[in-house]
């Protein structure tokens, strides 16, 4: 009896967890024109640099247009950064299924 409400509060669990997944669109990225390095790893390095560039800028001496420039060029430059890790992400639904999964199999 107990494993019946078990199975039944997974399920319903896992619907809910399903419920609360919203897609997101992917930001389109203007292409670099400039004479930058192909390969990936002098790009990060390329782009950790103008990352620390603005980082240093004075900004009291920029205007509020500038600085919302600045701020958006930085977000840009960390999305690219993140997608050149080229690393493996599992979300927090799949690692949940991945986990009942197991504990329904085992």
């Amino acid at each position: 009896m107990k494993s019946k409400h078990l199975t039944n509060f997974l399920i319903s669990l896992l619907f809910l967890m399903i419920g609360f997944v919203t897609p997101v669109q992917a930001a389109l990225l203007k292409p670099v024109t400039d004479s930058i390095p192909s390969t990936d790893d002098a790009r990060a390095k390329v782009l950790v640099l103008r990352l620390e560039e603005i980082k240093s800028t004075d900004r009291s001496t920029l205007s509020r247009s500038e600085k919302k420039e600045l701020r958006k060029e930085s977000k840009d430059i960390k999305k690219e950064i993140k997608t050149l890790n080229n690393g493996v992400y599992i979300s927090v639904g799949a690692l949940i299924i991945i986990i009942l999964l197991l504990i329904l199999i085992l």
